[in-house]
């Protein structure tokens, strides 16, 4: 799905999450937020770039699928997309019913 109308404020959202991107998450590092504050800001660019980059890396990856579901012009524009799986296990939704449950496709 296209998140170009979100886009900035998913990118300030994980901005916030400091735990995961500038202390290290799991494996933890100091060195990952330094103290010089221009380091500091440098490191949230180089976060929120790499992160804007994976979502545009996501629309060139899927392009058909976005055809699918916004028609082949719209989806020519879509700069970046976030993409979900149907769970393998269980009952598979069909088209109607994934339109009911996202309904921004129809937007």
């Amino acid at each position: 799905m296209s998140v170009d109308p979100v886009i900035e404020k998913k990118l300030d959202a994980l901005d916030v999450l400091e735990s995961q991107f500038y202390e290290g998450g799991a494996l933890g590092s100091a060195a990952l937020l330094p103290s010089d504050p221009a380091k500091q800001l440098e490191r949230r660019k180089q976060v929120r770039a790499g992160h804007a980059e994976r979502y545009r890396a996501l629309a060139r990856r899927y392009p058909s699928q976005l055809a699918d579901w916004y028609g082949k012009e719209r989806a020519e524009q879509v700069q970046h997309a976030e993409a979900f799986e149907v769970c393998e296990y269980g009952r598979r939704p069909t088209r109607a019913e994934l339109a009911k449950l996202f309904p921004f496709f129809s937007e």
